[in-house]
C-alpha cells in the first residue's frame, strides 16, 4: 500500500457583494477568469453576484472584450490558446450546453480567428449569465476562458451555493465590509479563501488546502504538511557529558 495525495478538479467562485468596489472587482474577475486562457486550477470560473450587483455584468463584458487573443509570446496579446484541439472542442461543447440549458451567452469566444495561426486552438473570452446550479456547464470544471455568472439575493444564499457545489478548491469574496468577509470565511466549506484576492495561488511554503472533491489523500501538498509527506520523522534524544 502506498500513501498518496492528489489535487483534483475545481469550480472556483467569486462572490461579489453590493458594497464591493466596482472597478477593482470587475478587473480582478476578468483577469482571474481569462488569464492563461482559463487553464489554471485557481482561476475563478463562476461569479456569484449578490443583490443588485448583477447590473455590473454588462461592464464586465466590456472589460472582457479588451482581451487580445493570439499567440502568447506576441506583444500585446493577453489571451493565448488552450492546450490542444481536444481541449478546445471540450470548452466549446460546454459553452453550447449552457446555451442549450437556457443560459445567456453575453460574449461568445467560439469561432475567434487569429490570422497568423488559422489552425490554432483559440477561444476568446466568454461570459455567460443566468446560469443555474443544475446546468451541466456549472457542474463541470471548464478549464477555458469562460466565466459563468449566477445571481443570489444575499450573502447567506451565496454561501449555500458554494457549499452545495461538489468542489472545494478555492473561492474569493469581494467586499469592503470586514464583518461580512469574516462571516464568509467561517461558513464557507472551501479550502482556500481570498478576500478581495481573485487568484489564491499560494507559494510552496504556504499550505495549499482543498476540500470536498478537490482533494484526495490524507495530507495536503504544500507547506509544512507537504514536507511531512515526503520525509520520515525522527525523534532524537541525546546527552553529552563534559
Amino acid at each position: 500500500m502506498k500513501r498518496t495525495h492528489a489535487n483534483c478538479g475545481s469550480k472556483n467562485h467569486g462572490v461579489i457583494l453590493p458594497d464591493a468596489d466596482v472597478s477593482s472587482t470587475l478587473h480582478a474577475l476578468a483577469a482571474s477568469a481569462f488569464g492563461a486562457a482559463g487553464q489554471r486550477c485557481m482561476g475563478l470560473s463562476a461569479a456569484v453576484f449578490v443583490g443588485d450587483r448583477k447590473a455590473w455584468i454588462p461592464t464586465l463584458v466590456e472589460i472582457a472584450k479588451q482581451f487580445v487573443v493570439g499567440m502568447g509570446a506576441t506583444p500585446g496579446v493577453s489571451l493565448g490558446p488552450v492546450i490542444s484541439r481536444k481541449a478546445k472542442r471540450r470548452v466549446e461543447d460546454i459553452i453550447q450546453s449552457a446555451a442549450d440549458d437556457g443560459a445567456d451567452i453575453l460574449l461568445d469566444g467560439r469561432g475567434v480567428k487569429v490570422p497568423e495561426f488559422p489552425e490554432g486552438n483559440f477561444i476568446g473570452p466568454t461570459v455567460i449569465s443566468n446560469v443555474q446550479i443544475y446546468m451541466e456547464s456549472y457542474q463541470k470544471e471548464i478549464m477555458g476562458p469562460v466565466l459563468e455568472c449566477l445571481h443570489v439575493d444575499n450573502l447567506e444564499e451565496a454561501i449555500e451555493v458554494l457549499n452545495e457545489n461538489r468542489y472545494g478548491n478555492g473561492c474569493s469574496i469581494f467586499t469592503t465590509n470586514s464583518g461580512k468577509a469574516m462571516t464568509f470565511q467561517k461558513k464557507v466549506n472551501i479550502g482556500r479563501i481570498g478576500i478581495n484576492v481573485p487568484l489564491l495561488a499560494t507559494s510552496g511554503q504556504v499550505s495549499n488546502s482543498c476540500n470536498k472533491d478537490s482533494f484526495l489523500g490524507d495530507i495536503i501538498i504544500h507547506g509544512f504538511k507537504g514536507h511531512q509527506f515526503f520525509t520520515t520523522t525522527k525523534t532524537i534524544a541525546s546527552f553529552w557529558k563534559d
